[in-house]
């Protein structure tokens, strides 16, 4: 299996864009597969960069109904006519951060190729998606500022439309998120639920980022908590984007070599 984080926050790779989004490109032994696509045309521009065949991607994944992990399915598109793009039904809805619009780009809700799905789907015997997380550990607290439409008014967003991705591949699981909305721990338990035990790699961010100020105390609690628990597990982490750097550096210092950073145009596997 291949890994290759095509769009993230920082740059990893000589002539490659550093955005806010995220973008992830998956060879497994049946799939050529995009998790999320950043938030501009980064991801054509840095998959011409590292030499990936955008043309060749079968499958794209949404992990969740924001702009800046949507916003290069147009791009994306207009190369590639025939790859499934699946998303929960719930991402075409309209997401809000404070006044400001989030959501993805109605344009993409017109393309021929995606697939709406409802809840759990099981792709093939390599690719399995699920939802339904509503555990609330330490639930990360950038949440509180972010809403969605519900009868015309808005409401408390609840991340129904978060999915995430498990890629099952020589006997080891590897689970994708775009950003953990519902929490890493909430995420792990309900992957739990599902396969028992504990996935060997997972590639995320965990929503921890400050863009106004320091961290509160409260703030600081949920990340080292979060830390803690993740380095009891045999599990790698590679993360970054809306995780933030303060938010990360605090985790390393718990997780150390059991969380890795994801880098545009790095490499992962």
């Amino acid at each position: 299996m291949r890994i290759v984080t095509l769009v993230e926050n920082s740059c990893g790779h000589e002539g490659c864009i550093a955005e806010h989004g995220l973008s992830l490109y998956i060879e497994t032994k049946k799939h050529k597969l995009l998790l999320d696509c950043g938030q501009t045309d980064a991801v054509v521009k840095n998959a011409q960069v590292l030499d990936i065949d955008l043309s060749a991607v079968d499958t794209v994944v949404l992990s969740h109904g924001h702009y800046d992990h949507s916003g290069g399915i147009i791009p994306f598109s207009q190369i590639n006519h025939t790859a499934q793009i699946i998303m929960q039904r719930r991402a075409a809805e309209p997401h809000f951060n404070g006044e400001r619009y989030i959501g993805i780009d109605k344009a993409i809700t017109e393309l021929p190729n995606v697939w709406y799905i409802d809840g759990d789907t099981e792709i093939d015997d390599e690719l399995f998606l699920f939802s339904g997380i509503t555990g609330r550990r330490c639930y990360p607290q950038g949440n509180l500022k972010l809403t969605r439409l519900e009868k015309g008014e808005k409401v408390p967003d609840d991340f129904a439309h978060e999915q995430c991705l498990v890629i099952r591949q020589d006997g080891k699981n590897w689970l994708l998120s775009g950003c953990s909305h519902n929490g890493i721990l909430n995420i792990l338990d309900r992957y739990r639920e599902i396969f028992g035990g504990a996935p060997d790699c997972v590639l995320t961010g965990f929503h921890m980022m400050k863009k106004d100020g320091e961290h509160t105390d409260e703030e600081k609690a949920v990340i080292l908590e979060t830390a803690h628990e993740l380095s009891t597990m045999d599990t790698v982490f590679y993360s970054g984007h809306c995780t933030g750097i303060p938010a990360f550096e605090l985790m390393k210092t718990i997780m150390g070599d059991k969380l890795i950073a994801l880098h545009s145009g790095s490499e992962v596997l």
